[in-house]
């Protein structure tokens, strides 16, 4: 099984941070457009459940013509996180399209400032992009994405509706869904004596001194600053409150003065590998972790918590087509084939990350073996999109709340 690194490393100085998810983004094709009306109308447009948004298709950037033929003798060029996509679903599509002597190349980034700073340097004309959808609007607004032509994408029908018309992407005019996931608790049975499942308040037993160099907290500003939120029963995961933010750093600082926590992106290794013992995991994360056990080691000493009633951090990843690619029929046609019911499975099986498929019975992930019984609640739930939280994108004054909070925190760590 290789290395899975799905997520953000976001350890580069707040500056650097929000210079990408700031003005020079969306300076990078020209002046902005943030309402669909005139240039300068305003900030920076921020989707949310509350204020979905759909975003206009500029003039000159329109969709491809319907009825077109594959590019022939083309080498698509995927842009993706580290081993995300199952190599075989990559070998599939060049099979099926083998009559077009298609090949697929795909190159990895470590997290989205780094595979947007690379898009603005141009230097290389990617077809495919997976993105975290709080990155869309900046994407869009920045004019880097190319709007489909829903003709070539039929299996759309495949996902769930919520996916059909999100959000963040109201009519799915840039993107389609990739996979969903959750973020929680991971613990070992055999270190841990609590049942961390069981208390009042399982998110404060990260904060526990028993397990003093044994804690795991997840290497992304947003997931650390969020989940320290909610363990003080702040709901609002995207907050610009002074108040809140300057909590929710002292807490932190609190963490790594008491136990000490490696920081960073491993927990699907780091848990397995008793390097932890009690972790901030993501749920995709952990489906994979079963298979980094040791030898003669079982996996189901594992444990994964998410609040039974949804009410904590749920989100998805997405797939999107890029302005500068060079064969975009592909690149439609590549979004279309890993919205197929088979495909996305196949692809699960492989990255651990569940995908919004409709056919893929959330209550049976168990029976279908692509959960291990013990870890079962890392299930992801239709429901759980209208009842959790989502990581929204930030305006850059609030980011730089919430980047300045973090480093306080790295400081100690």
């Amino acid at each position: 099984m290789a290395t899975l690194d799905r997520r953000a490393f976001l350890t580069r100085s707040a500056a650097a941070a929000l210079a990408v998810s700031g003005g020079l983004l969306l300076q990078a094709c020209g002046k902005r457009d943030p309402s669909g009306a005139a240039p300068g109308a305003g900030g920076p447009r921020l989707a949310s459940p509350t204020n979905p948004v759909s975003w206009p298709i500029q003039p000159g950037n329109e969709p491809i013509a319907g009825g077109l033929q594959p590019e022939r003798g083309a080498t698509l060029k995927v842009y993706n996180w580290t081993e995300y996509i199952y190599k075989d679903v990559v070998t599939d599509f060049e099979k099926k399209y083998a009559k077009y002597d298609v090949k697929v190349q795909v190159s990895t980034y470590g997290n989205m400032d780094e595979a947007v700073a690379k898009l603005r340097g141009g230097q290389v004309a990617f077809d495919v992009l997976f993105p975290t959808y709080d990155y869309l609007g900046k994407l869009v607004q920045g004019g880097f994405l190319r709007p489909l032509n829903h003709s070539y994408i039929e299996n759309i029908d495949q996902v769930w509706p919520v996916f059909q018309n999100p959000f963040y992407d109201q009519g799915w005019h840039y993107s389609v869904p990739y996979t969903i996931y959750t973020s929680g608790i991971a613990w070992r049975v055999d270190k841990v004596e609590a049942d961390v499942a069981g208390l009042a308040n399982p998110w404060e037993a990260l904060w526990d001194e028993r397990y003093r160099g044994k804690v795991g907290i997840l290497d992304d500003y947003r997931e650390a600053i969020a989940m320290t939120l909610l363990k003080n029963g702040v709901t609002d995961v995207n907050t610009g409150d002074p108040a809140h933010l300057n909590l929710a750093r002292d807490q932190l600082v609190d963490l790594a003065k008491r136990v000490r926590p490696r920081v960073n992106t491993n927990d699907y290794i780091d848990l397995p590998e008793a390097k932890t013992w009690i972790t901030h995991a993501w749920s995709g994360d952990m489906v994979n972790a079963q298979y980094y056990m040791p030898k003669g080691q079982s996996a189901e000493v594992m444990r994964y918590w998410f609040p039974p009633d949804g009410k904590g951090l749920v989100n998805s990843d997405l797939i999107v087509l890029l302005r500068q690619g060079k064969n975009p029929v592909l690149g439609h046609l590549f979004l279309n084939h890993l919205l197929d019911y088979d495909v996305a499975v196949n692809n699960m099986s492989w990255n651990g990350y569940q995908p919004p498929q409709t056919k893929l019975d959330p209550g049976e992930l168990v029976a279908q073996e692509l959960l291990p019984p013990n870890l079962k609640t890392a299930t992801v739930l239709p429901a759980w999109f209208d009842t959790g939280y989502r990581l929204l994108e930030l305006s850059p004054e609030v980011d730089n709340l919430w980047h300045a909070a973090w480093q306080e925190f790295k400081a100690g760590a």
